[in-house]
């Protein structure tokens, strides 16, 4: 039987209630249907995320991969179907399926991130070229960013009216006209939805391999606004932020091959959405206290700096 590490366990029952403490409950078994049914064995320490752990495991043959299950969720019903799409293109390959399990059995790459890469730069250059090679002909039944659009406009204006925040008008209206102008028209193509360092790891088939996709039909622009959350708070917090922000947006959209204009038009749509996000939900590295209003603060300022002031 597997031993679901405390961390992961606590964190699943405390943000999904009874319902995830009943499938906790159910995991070791999962696990181990999962382990007969592909022949495997456990091979080393189970690792988690926020919503999913990965076993590493020993195929037949003597050959290394791991297996992922997730907690059921519709968030993550779509990520095999992303790493079938790529089928190793940029991203770890996918060998098997159980998606009444919302289980999977993956390439195994290293544990280190890229977000333990020391430059910025680095980080999002690899990012950009990995993003480039990501965006491949959109399978049929992946959702479409596109029709996101309205939900995006009415939540962006109802937050903006219902929520306190320092972000001068002209910020929320520059996120709506992005949604407008650009989310309702977007390329249809594969995006890995959450493109950020901590989702990049070290491997040995390539240098660096996606995982923990979201699976989405869209812009691959848009993904330079969710590589952007992960860095602001960690890498772009002091100094010129402004500058520091602008220069990785555009060393991602070269790296990427794209627009400059559009990277950074959704990487403000984003900033703006964070800033709402946080006052609704909180983040998951500071639900509430002091920790959140520090982080709030930061994406109403990033997303101040990143709109141009109306003339």
């Amino acid at each position: 039987m597997i031993e679901i590490p405390q961390a992961f366990a606590r964190g699943t029952a405390e943000r999904e209630g009874q319902r995830g403490a009943a499938w906790l409950a159910e995991l070791p078994g999962i696990a181990e249907q999962l382990f007969e049914r592909w022949d495997c064995v456990q091979e080393g320490e189970i690792t988690h995320g926020a919503v999913g752990v990965v076993v590493p495991v020993r195929r037949p043959g003597g050959g290394s991969a791991v297996i992922k299950v997730s907690f059921p969720h519709p968030g993550n019903v779509h990520e095999p179907d992303a790493f079938a799409a790529w089928g190793g293109r940029g991203a770890v390959l996918l060998y098997e399926r159980a998606d009444e399990h919302f289980a999977m059995l993956l390439e195994r790459a290293g544990t280190s991130t890229l977000a333990q890469a020391a430059e910025v730069e680095e980080m999002v250059t690899v990012a950009g070229r990995l993003n480039r090679r990501l965006a491949v002909p959109a399978p049929p039944g992946l959702p479409r960013l596109r029709e996101r659009a309205g939900e995006w406009e009415e939540e962006l204006r109802k937050d903006a009216e219902e929520l306190a925040h320092t972000m001068p008008p002209y910020v929320v209206d520059a996120a709506v006209a992005t949604v407008r102008e650009l989310g309702r028209f977007q390329p249809d193509v594969v995006i890995h939805g959450d493109l950020h360092p901590g989702n990049i790891l070290r491997a040995e088939r390539e240098p660096w391999l996606a995982v923990d996709p979201k699976g989405y039909a869209g812009d691959p622009a848009y993904d330079g606004g969710t590589l952007l959350k992960a860095l602001a708070p960690r890498r772009l917090g002091s100094g010129d932020l402004r500058a520091a922000v602008l220069r990785a947006l555009a060393v991602f959209a070269e790296a990427a091959e794209l627009d400059h204009d559009r990277v950074l038009r959704w990487a403000q749509f984003h900033a703006v959405r964070t800033a709402f996000w946080g006052r609704r939900h909180g983040y998951r590295i500071a639900r509430s206290g002091p920790g959140l209003d520090s982080l709030t603060a930061l994406a109403d300022h990033l997303a101040t700096q990143l709109t141009g002031r109306p003339s």
